[in-house]
């Protein structure tokens, strides 16, 4: 008896969580892009990562049962991933909460962190500017 493997698993428990692996895993091993399922929370992440500069296009794919995120990974001329490490710093189980004055910087400004505000996601140096504190989800490098 053989079973078919879905072409995507779908996780329950952390969708941002899967998506920030799956993004560094595809880096490393060199792939062009990234398949996911759709949610606005992955789509505002992907939007904020290709503004600044650690991808280079998203694009939502109509599949039925489930949209997908089609996320095209950037590279140098060398071929070096511009996206080298993630963590994901707020988890299911321990929400990180920051006021403006406190958020993270990452590497020393080399990378970002990425907020969640009541003004959506934007990243941890623009929290800082607007002066609006938020949610940690995740750092970037």
């Amino acid at each position: 008896m053989s079973r078919k493997r879905p072409e995507l698993r779908f996780t329950r428990s952390d969708p941002l969580g899967d998506l920030l692996v799956r993004l560094r895993n595809a880096s490393l091993a060199g792939h062009t892009d990234v398949k996911l399922p759709h949610s606005k929370l992955k789509l505002a992440l992907a939007e904020l990562l290709t503004d600044n500069g650690y991808l280079s296009s998203v694009e939502t794919v109509d599949n039925s049962p489930q949209a997908l995120l089609k996320l095209t990974l950037k590279y140098d001329a060398e071929r070096s991933p511009a996206i080298t490490g993630v963590k994901r710093v707020s988890k299911p189980g321990l929400r990180i909460y920051s006021k403006a004055g406190d958020i993270p910087r990452v590497m020393g400004g080399v990378g970002v962190s990425v907020v969640s505000t009541p003004q959506g996601l934007m990243t941890g140096s623009e929290a800082y500017r607007k002066k609006i504190g938020g949610e940690v989800l995740c750092f970037v490098w």
